[in-house]
């Protein structure tokens, strides 16, 4: 059996295979520190997948099922989790660095790229003020149908908010004209 399982774990890799990186991180107990990469290119973006898949591997290890150390085990996860979010900001920092470049060698890129995002921007507010006048314009309807279902044939429009101050002052004598 144990030769049926040979190559399945970091530590045991046929030669001339490619490992993912080793689970956990370094100083996590019963993990291997994450294996470095055979031909010597370690990118930002291996490191950031090989620290993703740590922070997974943490989870999920026998350890943490088995819960022997919670603190230890906390710690760990928690290297882990630091490991990865250090180098998703180095790779924020490098992706930043290389639009700086382009903005420098390449202005006129740069207003085409923002050109482009305005006018999706545009097209999209224009859908959306085209999708709220539909909605409002049924819900207009709507309520024309319901005011034409309450009215009687005989009814007069309804009255105005000031339609109770007419009818009051309709009953009361006329104002005496200053004489001129």
């Amino acid at each position: 059996m144990a030769s049926s399982m040979s190559g399945m774990f970091p530590g045991q890799q046929q030669p001339g295979t490619h490992p993912v990186g080793g689970p956990g991180g370094p100083g996590q107990p019963g993990f291997p520190g994450s294996a470095p990469r055979p031909h010597g290119n370690n990118t930002l973006v291996d490191e950031l997948e090989a620290s993703f898949e740590a922070c997974f591997a943490s989870l999920v290890s026998q350890d943490y099922v088995n819960g022997t150390d919670q603190e230890e085990i906390r710690t760990g996860v928690d290297q882990c989790i630091q490991k990865f979010l250090d180098v998703a900001r180095q790779t924020e920092c490098f992706f930043l660095q290389k639009r700086l470049q382009l903005s420098v060698q390449k202005p006129e890129q740069v207003v085409k790229e923002d050109v482009s995002e305005l006018r999706n921007e545009l097209q999209r507010k224009e859908l959306l003020v085209q999708k709220h006048l539909t909605k409002l314009h049924h819900w207009q309807q709507v309520l024309e149908d319901v005011s034409v279902q309450h009215r009687k044939p005989t009814d007069l429009p309804p009255p105005g908010p000031l339609a109770f101050l007419e009818q009051a002052s309709a009953s009361l004598p006329p104002a005496p004209l200053k004489p001129n």
